[in-house]
């Protein structure tokens, strides 16, 4: 039984490696389209912490099969193509919550209690490292009907040649089919830089390039939950494609803010819509 005990401790102390991933948005306050220099832009690494040890939802967590022929197509006319925003012909009040840079412990499963609460339906972009280390949480996103989009495996904003961004897309993509069953042909681009190579290679395999309208500005360090609120609030438009993030780093006060956002928006009169959607109903 000793011998058992140590064998145990052993397998645990293995499963608990760390992973790095940097928190997702450009800078606080800096529009998706300003560009900045790829080559210069610095990397910000934070640990991935791993699944399940350290998960306070464990029994929430799903089975390990995966759900079988889930595809996450797009219209033809957005193929290949980057999108900020739709625009509803009869200017419905449609939105568009998604989540990136997870599947992350606590956090990730703390945020898919308060959409299923609410009944809504999100888009979550996973980085494959994080998808790696946390693989029944992304099988709970799945099953509970969210869409869910690529968002590269090291999270990185630098340039990167042809075979690297291949690299990076690819191997997000067939983790995320292995691990759930899921073909996606959403992708966004980490920190929403557009010219470093990644859109490039995604758009010529005929993906949708998802950037943002609307960020809740949930990785300001400084800013409390009240703010993110607000800045959906306020900034609340037909068609809009919201940014916020379930992991890359401590997520909490996002946890915080998500309950008054689904709120607000659906006292605004909002019908919350995945991207996929989202885009089947552009004019």
């Amino acid at each position: 039984m000793a011998d058992n005990n140590l064998k145990r401790q052993r397998i645990f102390g293995v499963v608990a490696i760390a992973f790095s991933v940097t928190a997702c948005s450009i800078a606080p306050g800096i529009h998706p389209r300003l560009q900045a220099d790829p080559v210069t832009s610095q990397l910000h690494a934070v640990q991935i912490p791993n699944h399940p040890a350290n998960s306070k939802v464990n029994s929430q967590l799903l089975p390990s099969a995966k759900v079988e022929n889930l595809s996450f197509a797009v219209p033809d006319k957005f193929q290949g193509k980057t999108v900020y925003q739709v625009h509803p012909s009869s200017n419905e009040k449609l939105i568009a919550l998604t989540i990136d840079d997870g599947p992350w412990p606590n956090t990730t499963s703390q945020m898919l209690d308060i959409l299923k609460q609410n009944d809504v339906k999100a888009t979550f972009f996973w980085v494959g490292q994080a998808l790696q280390a946390n693989p029944e949480l992304a099988k709970r996103v799945v099953t509970e009907g969210h869409a869910i989009g690529n968002h590269t495996w090291h999270h990185w904003y630098r340039r990167m040649d042809e075979a690297t961004a291949k690299s990076e897309i690819e191997r997000t993509a067939d983790l995320i089919y292995k691990t759930t069953g899921v073909k996606t042909s959403l992708f966004r681009p980490p920190g929403g830089f557009l010219n470093n190579g990644l859109a490039a290679y995604a758009k010529s395999q005929k993906n949708t390039v998802v950037m943002w309208s609307l960020t809740s500005a949930d990785t300001d360090p400084h800013a409390k939950p009240q703010a993110f609120v607000n800045n959906v609030l306020k900034g609340a438009k037909p068609g809009a494609i919201v940014l916020m993030h379930d992991g890359g780093g401590d997520r909490q006060r996002t946890v915080q803010a998500l309950p008054q956002i689904i709120t607000g928006l659906k006292q605004q009169g909002y019908r919350f819509v995945t991207i996929p959607e989202l885009l089947k109903i552009a004019p």
